[in-house]
C-alpha cells in the first residue's frame, strides 16, 4: 500500500475527537493515573461505568515506574497479594508476607487491564478547575492542556461533565485543594513524615467521599487526611483505589 500523510493526520484528529466528544459526559472520572487511579479506573471499567482517567502527564504510572530510589522494583504486603494475581503481576515472596514486583510490569498491567476494561485516557491534560452548581455537588471538570498550563497562556479551557470525580492525584491531592482554595467545606491537612505501618494500615479509613461527588484515593487519601507517607510499598494503594472504585459503583448504582 502506498502511505497518504493526510490521511494518518485525518485518522488520529478523528478518532481523538470523537472520543473527546464522548467523554463530555460521563459516570466516573479519575484524575491521576498513578497505581491507585489506574487500579481504581481499571476495576470501574470491569462494573460496566463508563470512565476516563486524566493524566496531566506524558506517561501514565505516577512514581511507581522509579519503584525506591530507581530501583525498578516494588513491595506489595500480603493483604494485597491477591490484587497482584487478579492483574496478571508476577512477583516472589522476598520475605513471609513481603513480596516483590517489576515496577515496570506492575505499570505496564494495570494500564492495560484499564484500556482492556474500555477506559478512555486523556494524557497532558490538566485539570484546573471544578465545575460545582446548585446543588453543591462536583459535577464536572475543567480542563485544558498541559503544555498551555506549563507555558503559562491565557486559553481558555473546556469542561466535562461528571456524576463521580476521583482525585488520585497523589502526594498532591491536587483536586481536593481546589474546593478547599475556594471556600468549599474541604479541608486537606496535607501529608505526615514517613510510617509505612500507620500509613498503609489507615489509607482504607481515608479512602472515602470527602466533599460531594469527589472521592480520595491513594496518597490523596492521605494528605486530605494529614496521614503519613509510606514509600515504595504499594499494596495500600492497590487497595485503596479498590475501595474507591466500589464506593463510586455504589454511589452509582451499579
Amino acid at each position: 500500500m502506498t502511505l497518504n500523510e493526510v490521511t494518518i493526520s485525518r485518522a488520529i484528529l478523528e478518532e481523538q475527537h470523537q472520543a473527546i466528544i464522548d467523554y463530555l459526559e460521563m459516570d466516573a472520572a479519575v484524575v491521576g493515573g498513578g497505581p491507585s487511579g489506574l487500579a481504581c479506573a481499571a476495576l470501574l471499567g470491569e462494573k460496566g461505568i463508563k470512565c476516563a482517567l486524566i493524566e496531566k502527564k506524558l506517561s501514565i504510572g505516577g512514581g511507581m515506574w522509579g519503584g525506591g530510589m530507581m530501583f525498578p522494583r516494588i513491595v506489595v504486603q500480603d493483604e494485597a497479594r491477591r490484587l497482584l494475581d487478579r492483574f496478571g503481576i508476577t512477583y516472589r515472596e522476598f520475605e513471609p508476607g513481603y513480596y516483590v514486583a517489576k515496577s515496570v510490569e506492575t505499570v505496564s498491567k494495570l494500564t492495560a487491564a484499564a484500556c482492556d476494561a474500555g477506559v478512555e485516557f486523556f494524557n497532558l491534560t490538566t485539570v484546573e478547575d471544578v465545575m460545582i452548581r446548585g446543588d453543591g455537588r462536583v459535577g464536572g471538570l475543567v480542563i485544558n492542556w498541559t503544555p498551555v498550563d506549563m507555558a503559562g497562556l491565557h486559553v481558555d479551557p473546556l469542561t466535562v461533565a461528571c456524576t463521580c470525580t476521583v482525585d488520585a492525584t497523589g502526594h498532591d491531592a491536587m483536586v481536593a485543594r481546589m474546593i478547599e482554595r475556594k471556600g468549599g467545606r474541604l479541608q486537606v491537612k496535607g501529608e505526615s513524615f514517613m510510617w509505612a505501618e500507620r500509613a498503609e494500615s489507615q489509607i482504607l479509613d481515608h479512602t472515602r467521599e470527602v466533599f460531594p461527588g469527589l472521592f480520595v484515593t491513594g496518597m490523596a487519601a492521605n494528605a486530605v487526611a494529614g496521614e503519613c507517607r509510606m514509600g515504595p510499598i504499594f499494596g495500600g494503594m492497590l487497595l485503596s483505589g479498590e475501595r474507591a472504585a466500589d464506593l463510586v459503583a455504589e454511589r452509582l448504582g451499579r
